[in-house]
């Protein structure tokens, strides 16, 4: 199944993670689960990329809700293309979201998600307005 982001999403990273033996369930395909950490060890990778570095003392983003839709089963072995996409910034949060492809079957989308990042002030426990960095990098 081929699934298009819309235009307003943005593309703005993608990598490659090996599909683990640990990351199968009793049934012999990825635990939903695991689904969740694959996003989010994109979404740390991609912060890096780009020279941030999540400060637990300063400010960062928090995920409010997330998501996951599964099209087709990931097996072991193999390994998933995950491209990260943003959209809608607002004043303290934006929308992220993915695609999991097998790396054997380019195009071929198993599973998308996505989740709502707020920018968030640590130590006041309160959002905090998008950085104009940032706000330029997931803007249209």
């Amino acid at each position: 199944m081929k699934i298009d982001i819309p235009e307003k999403k943005k593309l703005v990273f993608e990598m490659t993670i090996p599909i683990r033996w640990g990351d199968m369930d009793a049934m012999g395909h990825i635990n939903n689960a695991v689904y969740f950490r694959y996003m989010e060890t994109a979404r740390i990778d991609w912060f890096t990329s780009i020279g941030f570095n999540p400060d637990p003392g300063g400010v960062g983003p928090v995920i409010v809700n997330a998501f996951c839709n599964f099209n087709r089963q990931f097996e072991y072995p193999g390994g998933v293309l995950i491209k990260t996409f943003v959209s809608d910034p607002g004043r303290t949060s934006f929308d992220s979201w993915h695609t999991m492809e097998r790396t054997d079957r380019p195009g071929e989308v198993c599973a998308t998600g996505g989740a709502t990042i707020v920018w968030v002030d640590f130590p006041k426990q309160k959002s905090a307005p998008l950085p104009d960095w940032l706000r330029e990098i997931v803007g249209d």
